[in-house]
């Protein structure tokens, strides 16, 4: 956070406080960000000096800033088609996890969704992040406070996209952006506001097909400069890959991919700083882009003026696998035989107009068909109904 805007908040959480009283200096957190604080803006400024008066408004305003810019990824795009937040497990709050050791670093806290997207290998994905549920407000940054950090997403093979435990799986980065410019620092968040919190990504040509989950992440550290001081934002999409490939990436757990130490996680950002490691392994089939030495362009490449007002009425299609019910066959590696359903984007149809299994069937503005062939129509969200068994 800048300077002057820091003193603004001070300044309003002074008027909160009814005047900025004496305080006596402890071990306490006001404390602590006053110190911090203290020793960050005499190093900008060494004729400036922080009364310890002022510590509780300093407080009072950090936890505004802090509060005011939490964030949730919420929505997906497949090549540039809108599928709203039919597939993402949305977590119970827009607040951070904080600890590197918690099963909650792999999908956040309490996220469910019975919605599977259809992708194919190769295809674009996009995910939309904001700071509050439902906005997709351009005119909003989408992380604020000066939440710099940066993006990263990873993937999960899963047997049933739906019901894996994120904690449990096995997981291959796909996509990262960290600090692309040190002239002046400029972070993956940046760009994601830049972009009305748009992050896009490809899925590798030669994975083998199936149920996926999607790991879209970012790492603020603007508090990252004490271990636990680094806020994690992250939410798992699902969805289910097509094609023909068969590799398998190398792969990390969450919890146990970071370390609290880690010195892209451990940080102090209120400095210039020439390099930034990302955390976490390299992006598959990637290698790292260097920190580029020259401004970062900060033109939105993102076109905001097709941004929708209201989540889309038609989600892509493409197959789709789920595990089948019963004793069933079996593949070498012994999990349960798939079975292949609906291929393309459900459609009006003929005779009974039913929807097929995993197609939409309703939803506000959906003018498609509101049955089930096999299956029952369940509403996921306002705007999106699916068939489901």
């Amino acid at each position: 956070m800048t300077y002057l805007r820091l003193l603004l908040l001070v300044f309003i959480a002074c008027l909160l406080q009814k005047g900025c009283g004496n305080h006596p200096r402890d071990a306490s957190p006001s404390a602590i960000f006053f110190r911090r604080f203290q020793s960050w803006s005499e190093e900008e400024n060494p004729s400036s000096v922080v009364l310890p008066d002022m510590r509780l408004a300093l407080t009072t305003a950090a936890f505004i800033a802090s509060a005011a810019a939490h964030a949730t990824f919420q929505e997906l795009w497949i090549n540039g088609v809108d599928a709203g937040n039919s597939c993402v497990r949305l977590p119970a709050s827009n607040s951070p996890v904080q600890s590197v050791t918690t099963n909650d670093l792999a999908c956040n806290i309490a996220g469910t969704s019975q919605g599977v997207c259809s992708v194919n290998a190769g295809d674009q994905l996009t995910v939309e992040m904001h700071q509050q549920p439902g906005d997709r407000s351009c005119s909003n940054e989408a992380i604020g406070g000066d939440h710099f950090g940066p993006v990263q997403v990873y993937m999960a093979a899963v047997s049933d996209a739906r019901t894996a435990v994120g904690s449990s799986q096995s997981w291959f980065k796909v996509a990262e952006m960290g600090m692309p410019s040190n002239n002046p620092n400029y972070w993956g968040t940046q760009v994601l506001n830049d972009n009305c919190g748009h992050f896009t990504f490809t899925v590798p040509k030669d994975i083998a097909p199936g149920n996926y989950l999607v790991r879209a992440e970012v790492i603020a550290l603007h508090v990252a400069s004490s271990a636990g001081g680094a806020q994690f934002y992250m939410s798992c999409y699902q969805i289910n890959v097509s094609g023909s490939g068969s590799a398998k990436p190398p792969t990390v757990k969450f919890p146990g991919a970071y370390s609290a130490n880690d010195p892209g996680i451990l940080i102090n950002i209120h400095q210039t700083l020439s390099t930034y490691v990302i955390p976490g392994p390299t992006p598959y089939g990637t290698t790292a882009p260097s920190v580029a030495a020259t401004p970062w362009p900060t033109t939105a490449t993102w076109n905001t003026a097709n941004q929708p007002k209201t989540v889309p009425t038609v989600v892509p299609g493409g197959p789709q696998t789920t595990p089948s019910s019963g004793s069933g066959s079996t593949t070498a590696g012994g999990s349960p035989a798939t079975t292949t359903v609906q291929t393309s984007a459900p459609s009006p149809t003929s005779g009974a107009g039913a929807a097929s299994l995993y197609g939409q069937c309703g939803g506000n503005g959906w003018t498609g068909p509101t049955s089930c062939a096999q299956g029952t129509c369940q509403v996921l969200n306002p705007y999106y109904s699916q068939c489901l068994n």
